[in-house]
Formats: structure tokens, sequence, C-alpha cells
């Protein structure tokens, strides 16, 4: 399984041009991705820099024929027009077994900018069997809101895995109470908005009172001691005095020894956040 995580900022390179056609074909020089989680996606926002009214999940829709796109809106509000929508997607290949959607902690920090957050859930069947995977982006400019967020993406796993060892009753008659596959095996990807040394990057790897995997860093998994290779600030610094790593992919246990690499294109100038690609071999 190859899967890549990305912070679009709206299709805008640093030239300032906005162009989703580049970001996928980069996307796919990359790799041959089953899965591709994207930040930043925007509907109706002319309002964002270099940006115009387009429907932009549309858009790449159409740019990723065979693929099944799952959107999360953490901003939605009315237009003029029709709605003004903000948030992420996953784009996926492989079959599908449910989705979920869900809003993230947004608790009041006086004076500070903010906007809701919204993480996606898609649960895929691939040769290891069920995986979740999740995306998302926390908040940026709070660290109130963006470790209540994180602590909530750990919970919202151990959750899942206390479900997977306790089902519920099964049914089988076409209505919304029947089970579907309930699994441990986890992937999260977000703009974490938050180096490695930040406490969140901890909570979230925290053991799970349920027993089940905890997240863990792939790049720690297949990398070791080596620093993570910057995804942000990499050749503007106006939001950071140094290069920094903020977006990370997240496996639960279970899945640590099926990790092939973990690699951040340090070289592509097509937005403010580098890609990253995870390959997990899952024969």
């Amino acid at each position: 399984m190859k899967l890549i995580t990305w912070n679009i900022q709206w299709g805008r390179g640093l030239d300032g041009k906005v162009d989703l056609a580049r970001i996928v074909a980069h996307a796919r020089a990359m790799a041959d991705f089953d899965v591709i989680n994207l930040q930043e996606v925007a509907d109706n926002f002319p309002g964002l820099a270099g940006n115009d009214d387009a429907d932009q999940f549309a858009q790449l829709a159409a740019l990723l024929p065979g693929f099944t796109m799952l959107p999360g809106y953490g901003v939605e509000v009315p237009g003029p027009g029709r709605h003004r929508r903000f948030g992420n997607v996953i784009f996926t290949r492989l079959p599908l077994v449910c989705v979920r959607r869900h809003a993230l902690p947004w608790p009041a920090d006086p004076g500070r900018e903010s906007m809701p957050r919204v993480a996606i859930e898609a649960t895929v069947k691939c040769a290891l069997g069920p995986v979740r995977i999740t995306t998302t982006h926390l908040e940026y400019y709070s660290d109130v809101m963006r470790s209540a967020q994180a602590n909530h993406l750990r919970d919202l796993h151990d959750e899942a895995c206390a479900r997977a060892h306790l089902p519920g009753h099964p049914t089988d008659e076409g209505s919304p109470f029947d089970r579907t596959a309930q699994t441990v095996s986890a992937i999260l990807t977000a703009d974490f908005n938050f180096p490695p040394d930040n406490p969140s990057y901890d909570a979230i790897q925290e053991p799970l009172a349920s027993g089940g995997p905890s997240y863990v860093d792939a790049w720690k998994l297949v990398r070791g001691r080596d620093a993570h290779d910057p995804t942000f600030c990499v050749f503007d610094l106006r939001w950071a005095k140094r290069p920094i790593c903020c977006d990370f992919i997240f496996v639960s246990e279970d899945l640590a020894s099926r990790v092939r690499s973990v690699r951040v294109d340090t070289d592509t100038k097509l937005s403010d956040h580098q890609p990253v690609l995870l390959e997990l071999d899952d024969r």
C-alpha cells in the first residue's frame, strides 16, 4: 500500500499560482499511490490568496478518476451563492468498508484566530484486512485547541480498538444498526501544526486504555534517531525561524513491522508544505 499525505494550501505554490493539476501530477510522479490525503482544500473561497470560487473538491475528483472521494469540511458557511467550504479530503482506490467524520474539539482560547477542524476516517480493505485511515488538520494559532484535538485523535483510536475487541450485537438487516468490520489497524496522517518536541506529539502515541495497539511515528520505525526531514517552511521562513516537521504519519503498533519506507519530498515548491509518502508491505 502506498499513501501520500500533503497540505496543498488550496493548490497554491510558492510562485503564487493555484494549480491543482500540477499537484496531482507531482503526487503521481512520487508514487502510484492507493490513497492520497489532502489538507487545505477549498470550495468557493475567492478570498484565499490566488484563489477563485472553484469547487476544488470536484476539480480534484475529476483529476483522479478511479478513486473514491471522501471530503470533510471543517468550515461550511453560507455563500454568497453556494456554501463556502474548506477542509480535507481522502481519495482512495481501495475498497471501502465504512466512512466516518469527526468534528474535533474547538475549546475557547480568547484572542486567538481559529477555525473548526474535522477528521475524516475511512476503513478500507487491503491484503492485511480492514485498516482505518484518518486524516485531519489541527489548529495553527492555538496550542490549547491543538492539544485538545491531538488527545481526541488518540481517544478516537482507543475507542475504535475497544469496539474491535468488544463487538456489539451483529445484525444483517440492511439497517443503520448493521455492524461493519471493526479493526485495531490504523493510519493517522495530518498537518498537525506541531513539531516532534511538542507534548502533543507524545500524547498521540500514549498507551491506550483499551489495550489496543498505540499509534507510533512511522518515520521513527524506519529512520530511528534521525531527525525528521522538514515539511514546512522549507523555502519560505515567514511562519517559522527555521524549516520544521509538522506533517507526520502515525501507524498502529500492529502495522509497525509492515512499514517499508517513509519519504518526504523536500524539493517541491508546489505548496508551502512538503508531501510525505508511506509505503506499507501488505503481503
